[in-house]
């Protein structure tokens, strides 16, 4: 029997203001407020808030029979908590509904994966604390920035715990295979992958409203129809999109709410269920290993890392950030550490492309890619003056290593003793218990009072 994950992601980029060379040491905030509020409430109004609308009325009016996938950004939440709470009451309201699986990502949506393991790891368990706190589950499945993808990677997330991930079904990693099974990791089999199927997940969030599509307009019992018609051995279609398709790329006046609202019907009549990543993941075997000796994505046709990294200038501003990255974890400088979350960003390096992929590039405040990288390094120049000024600028890497092993070590050493002292303390209860229960028994034990002899007349 076929079964479609149906995944959506939230994130909303940091915008970032002109900040000048002559600004470096004198402003250090470097971001455009009335910006962020302004696209943020607009996303939300457009896109988040029906959207999500939708899905909560199609779990609750399928009985449960609809189910889905969805993840946010610790940058996001941190947004959407200041300026349009209602987005983060409407994902309570559907993860309330039992139909709505919470999946994991990195806290910045950054390309730490790619630069500095420690980096990732931490910013990883920060956003699993925080959906344990706003949402209470604890992420089993887990999907990277943009979907960024390879051996390595999939082994460190399989070694933080998580039981599957997501990723894109690239051609060019794939081969002959199909993305409508689920495969394993390379370096780690433990660790199940979901991959993307692109031209379904496309067809909805690039394709849906364009009037010059051949396929306009789609309906959702030709979809389905698609989905019905693969090879019946072809049983798991990933569909993985951003929440903003819905309202945004797609706009809502295109019925695109209503095309949705119409698969739970549509799938039932085919024989053809919902599946959330999880139920997936432990329900199903693997059926190979997915080899992946270089990341890939699910940005662009090449889906590589080229839309980040594909030039001289975003290499250098990535090399110069994550040059610190060591010296940010170390300091426990809140600030300092959430304009690191917001540089990392992906989208401060895409506004640096130079590609050309054929589809108009949105680059924001910035005239071309020189001038986000301009602007992007005054900017860097003082975070990186500000972290510098918490260690001395001479420390090199073998000391601030040093330094680093120490602080790892005291933190082990802490933590066993954290775990003795409970052991004790569970000893110390345990006969505390048996104390009273001795003396009740002692009390119960103690020889009856003798009855007063009665005289004889």
């Amino acid at each position: 029997m076929k079964t479609i994950c149906l995944y959506f992601e939230i994130h909303h980029n940091v915008h970032l203001k002109r900040y000048r060379f002559f600004d470096i040491g004198r402003d250090h905030y470097y971001y455009d407020d009335y910006a962020n509020e302004q696209t943020i409430n607009d996303v939300a109004e457009r896109s988040y808030i029906p959207a999500l609308n939708t899905l909560i009325e199609m779990v609750r009016t399928s009985n449960g029979f609809f189910k889905c996938g969805l993840s946010i950004s610790g940058v996001a939440m941190e947004m959407l908590e200041v300026h349009a709470p209602k987005v983060i009451e409407l994902i309570h309201e559907l993860v309330d509904t039992g139909g709505c699986e919470i999946i994991c990502e990195p806290y910045s949506h950054g390309l730490s994966s790619l630069a500095n393991e420690d980096s990732f790891r931490e910013e990883v368990k920060r956003m699993q604390v925080m959906i344990k706190n706003v949402f209470g589950k604890t992420p089993k499945v887990f999907r990277n920035s943009s979907l960024l993808y390879d051996n390595e990677i999939g082994a460190i997330v399989a070694d933080m715990g998580f039981k599957g991930m997501l990723t894109e079904g690239a051609e060019h990693i794939l081969g002959w295979k199909s993305p409508h099974y689920l495969y394993h990791c390379q370096y780690a089999p433990k660790l199940k992958l979901l991959l993307r199927d692109f031209k379904l997940s496309d067809d909805i969030s690039l394709r849906f409203s364009n009037s010059e599509w051949n396929e306009f307009p789609l309906f959702a019992d030709k979809y389905m129809d698609w989905i019905a018609e693969l090879p019946e051995e072809e049983q798991v279609i990933n569909l993985f999109m951003r929440l903003s398709a819905l309202g945004i790329a797609q706009p809502l006046s295109s019925n695109i709410l209503e095309f949705l609202k119409a698969f739970p019907a549509c799938a039932k009549e085919r024989g053809i269920t919902f599946s959330t990543p999880t139920e997936i993941v432990t329900k199903l075997k693997s059926v190979d290993a997915i080899d992946c000796p270089y990341p890939m994505s699910w940005t662009d046709e090449e889906r590589d890392i080229s839309p980040w990294l594909g030039n001289l200038l975003q290499r250098e501003a990535f090399d110069k950030l994550y040059s610190v990255s060591e010296r940010v974890r170390l300091c426990t400088d809140n600030r300092i550490k959430q304009d690191f979350d917001y540089l990392q960003a992906t989208n401060n390096f895409r506004y640096m492309t130079t590609k050309d992929n054929g589809i108009g590039m949105d680059r924001g405040i910035y005239a071309s890619p020189y001038d986000a990288f301009a602007n992007y390094m005054n900017i860097l120049g003082d975070f990186i003056s500000r972290v510098n000024s918490l260690y001395p600028v001479d420390m090199d890497n073998e000391e601030l290593n040093s330094l680093l092993t120490t602080i790892k070590n005291q933190d082990e050493e802490m933590t066993s003793m954290n775990k003795e002292l409970a052991k004790l303390q569970e000893k110390l209860a345990k006969a505390e218990a048996e104390l009273k229960k001795f003396g009740g028994e002692e009390k119960t034990k103690a020889k009856p009072k003798k009855k007063p002899a009665v005289k004889k007349d």
